[in-house]
């Protein structure tokens, strides 16, 4: 016979009695480019510049919800090569992914769209922005890896010291 642990372990691992699946769970349903743009503007002349261009890179991370268990992340990144003699070349990627996510707290959704998600999709936009300055005429540009984990961390941090310092009290009152 059963003792009670057995039936609370059972209880936890198996779905509602009425077939729903009561488990949380995450992940990549699809990814996608949902934007591309690639500008050369000073084309062929870039090609005889000497001087190393400056990289400028920019990138955000969206989200928002297509329905109650899927959300669209949105991960941006802008590129400029930046020469004295002028831009090289700019790269707008907008690379998206469909996330799933079902029977999870608020907070480990909010770190799944904005930490893991973009994890996971990054080496694929890395890919995308390669072969873009590739494909416009100049070596490969190969971003190196970026710990959203940590960034998603900090960021929270700061959100905390934000708000603890706007609820102090004004210095010299009691």
């Amino acid at each position: 016979m059963a003792d009670e642990g057995d039936v609370l372990t059972d209880l936890n691992m198996n779905p509602a009695p009425n077939g729903e699946d009561t488990q949380p769970v995450a992940g990549i349903i699809s990814q996608y480019i949902k934007d591309l743009s690639v500008e050369n503007p000073n084309a062929p002349a870039s090609y005889q510049w000497t001087d190393q261009p400056q990289i400028d890179l920019q990138f955000n991370i969206g989200a928002s919800p297509v329905n109650d268990q899927i959300h669209e992340i949105e991960l941006k990144v802008n590129v400029t090569a930046k020469a004295e003699q002028g831009n090289a070349y700019l790269i707008e990627l907008s690379y998206c992914g469909l996330v799933g996510m079902r029977n999870l707290p608020d907070d480990q959704m909010h770190a799944f769209m904005y930490a893991e998600a973009p994890r996971i999709l990054f080496p694929f936009a890395r890919r995308i922005i390669a072969d873009a300055t590739r494909d416009a005429g100049y070596q490969p540009l190969m971003l190196d890896p970026i710990d959203f984990n940590g960034l998603y961390i900090a960021q929270l941090q700061r959100k905390a010291e934000e708000q603890a310092a706007g609820e102090a009290p004004p210095a010299g009152t009691a």
